[in-house]
């Protein structure tokens, strides 16, 4: 492992803590205001306080057109890279100015104005980033849903954003097949209550779709004729309070919570991170490899990277199959990325395939210097791994929807502190993290609690619900007083470093001792034949609860079944000890995820406890739940 540089962590994070308001008014001055804020933060404004409350700017000012106008007209912002098209685009600061006014001022011509909701169902591809810069630029508040949701996913979001206008493509592309979104969009709209008052189409060649006349509107031909006319929208002034975005969570009671970003806070406390905690300079090329469907798309395809006047490539594409386990470092090796940012799933999924890491030394990676990692769970042998094939730090960071930016991470800008595998180490400035009992007590170093943020929360985090203060309290406020509730539980060590075992869900509660399935997940990837693996509880009428594990093995392994499962038996009852009544591993083909890459526990338990379950709205392929279901009845589990 690399030995790290003195860091200036301590310093910076003692600096917040002394004077919150003097560390954020300072890093405020790195964006442009039309009115620059008096008021850092007022506790009186919204449910726990706003940060910039008089302040008056523009999201796509700063992120768009201050460099387009301020020297960086011809560098790339956008770098597009599609394997499952076979096509590239760059797009530089200038032209993405260009696009995103005139495109602003198409959603003028159809009546959006400040305040007005647009949808964007849209797959990964330019005129989705465009949409949502230019949705930014005139005030109107975006909400992007994952392209390919379902019907009924999409039409509760219908009714609770209620958008003026819907924006969407005729397809999505994943690697063996296309999916046509108009069947999906068309169902969704007669399902609504709140339907839109057009659908502004983008036409792609693999999947034409059918337009209904005076409803469906061309974007192509809206946008030449736009461009023909010389047709530009400005940026609106608006106050850093106003919204930028709505982006919708899954609820515990299946309906979606709408997470609101407002435009100043979420701007500077973007802005920070790309310097801060990420460490890149001004200029740079950034990858994130997610979807704009995801927070962190949001985030770091789209907004903190063009705030800071980085490059960001924009993938559409997968870790494998397009067309191999070598995809991501072609990538980082043609665009000369400094530093990619993925879901450990992706690394995983790499190491299935590759688990000598042959395919990084057939690339120029001589400029890659970073691998940040957060989604899931980074499991140490995942770091270890990631760390020998590339030669660079791996960084686990923590941060969630709700906040848009990190809670616990590694400030590499800052100067890397030391690694602890299954840590994603320090909380940043801004968050008072702390772990708590149920009852809200502190909880002693190394012991497991609930992990709770202090509020008030850091610029960019949500202020609250898409009109639902009351829900948000609920959710998020009530359980502990004073606290934000992450959900997720852990511990912190006698250094201050943070560890994420989970969400509270997934504490298992094994004859009145509580484990952590992400404990255990850590010992079963710690074996040399496993990628990766997902442990639930299961109930048991004995010990309550039961942890069953869930492996998937690497390419090329010969030995058979029964003997891995006997030997990750013997492994977790060695590391974890006889209390966590691990006796039931089981070799499967895949897990079942979303497409961001997240195992869905919930559901596998729900089915081996045998309960009503619903098939999650952004599974990635649903065939794989009814596997878990066979190999759950092999068992002797499961209806």
């Amino acid at each position: 492992m690399l030995t790290p540089n003195a860091s200036r962590y301590p310093e910076v994070y003692a600096r917040w803590q002394r004077d919150p308001e003097g560390f954020w008014g300072e890093a405020a001055e790195a964006i442009s205001w039309f009115k620059k804020p008096k008021t850092v933060f007022d506790p009186k404004a919204g449910v726990y306080g706003r940060w910039f409350p008089d302040g008056v700017m523009n999201t796509c000012y700063n992120a768009v057109d201050r460099h387009a106008e301020g020297g960086r007209g011809e560098q790339i912002a956008f770098a597009y890279d599609s394997p499952v098209t076979q096509s590239k685009r760059n797009i530089t600061y200038k032209e993405l100015q260009r696009e995103v006014s005139a495109f602003g001022a198409i959603l003028r011509d159809f009546g959006v104005e400040q305040g007005d909701r647009v949808i964007i169902y849209m797959p990964m591809i330019p005129e989705a980033l465009v949409a949502m810069l230019a949705c930014a630029r005139i005030g109107a508040v975006h909400s992007v849903v994952f392209g390919g949701f379902a019907p009924k996913e999409l039409a509760t979001r219908l009714n609770d954003a209620k958008p003026k206008l819907l924006l969407t493509a005729s397809c999505g592309i994943e690697v063996q097949r296309v999916i046509p979104y108009k069947p999906l969009l068309d169902a969704a709209i007669e399902m609504a209550e709140s339907k839109p008052e057009a659908v502004i189409l983008f036409q792609r060649p693999q999947a034409k779709a059918e337009m209904k006349k005076g409803w469906d509107w061309d974007w192509a031909t809206l946008r030449e004729q736009a461009l023909a006319a010389n047709k530009t929208s400005e940026c609106v002034p608006l106050k850093a309070t106003d919204p930028l975005y709505i982006l919708y969570t899954s609820g515990t009671t299946g309906i979606p919570k709408g997470v609101v970003r407002d435009n100043g806070g979420h701007a500077v406390a973007l802005k920070w991170s790309m310097e801060n905690m990420y460490g890149i300079k001004e200029g740079e090329v950034w990858w994130t490899s997610s979807d704009i469907g995801w927070v962190v798309g949001h985030s770091y395809i789209v907004y903190a990277p063009l705030l800071h006047g980085c490059t960001s490539v924009v993938y559409e594409g997968k870790p494998v199959g397009t067309p191999d386990a070598g995809a991501f470092w072609r990538v980082a090796s043609e665009h000369g990325a400094v530093a990619l940012f993925t879901a450990p799933t992706a690394f995983r999924a790499i190491k299935k395939e590759d688990p000598e890491g042959k395919f990084v030394k057939q690339y120029d990676m001589s400029k890659f210097r970073t691998l940040f990692l957060a989604g899931e769970r980074a499991d140490p042998d995942t770091i270890k791994w990631s760390e020998k094939i590339l030669g660079v730090p791996v960084i686990d960071h923590w941060w969630q929807t709700e906040t848009a930016w990190t809670i616990v991470g590694n400030p590499m800008g800052l100067g890397q502190l030391p690694v602890k595998y299954g840590s994603p180490t320090v909380p940043m400035p801004g968050y008072d993290v702390q772990i708590v009992d149920d009852g809200g007590k502190p909880v002693e170093d190394s012991k497991m609690g609930n992990i709770v943020v202090k509020l008030p929360l850091p610029p960019g985090c949500f202020p609250t619900l898409w009109q639902n203060d009351g829900k948000f309290k609920e959710s998020y406020l009530a359980e502990f007083p004073g606290y934000y509730k992450t959900a997720d539980a852990g511990y912190k060590d006698a250094d201050g470093y943070v560890y994420v075992l989970g969400r509270t869900d997934d504490i298992i509660n094994v004859a009145g001792h509580r484990l952590s399935t992400g404990g255990m997940e850590e010992v079963l990837s710690s074996h040399a034949d496993v990628a990766e693996c997902a442990v639930i509880g299961v109930a048991d009428q004995m010990k309550g609860e039961v942890p069953v594990g869930f492996v998937v093995l690497k390419a090329g392994v010969n030995k058979s079944h029964d003997t891995i499962e006997k030997e990750l038996i013997a492994l977790v009852r060695e590391k974890i000890g006889p209390v966590a009544a691990f006796k039931c591993a089981m070799v499967i083909a895949r897990l079942p995820k979303t497409r961001s890459g997240k195992i869905v526990r919930g559901t596998m338990k729900k089915i081996a406890d045998k309960e009503p379950w619903n098939m999650p709205a952004t599974i990635d392929d649903p065939t794989v739940l009814d596997e878990i279901k066979t190999a759950l009845q092999g068992k002797g589990m499961a209806g």
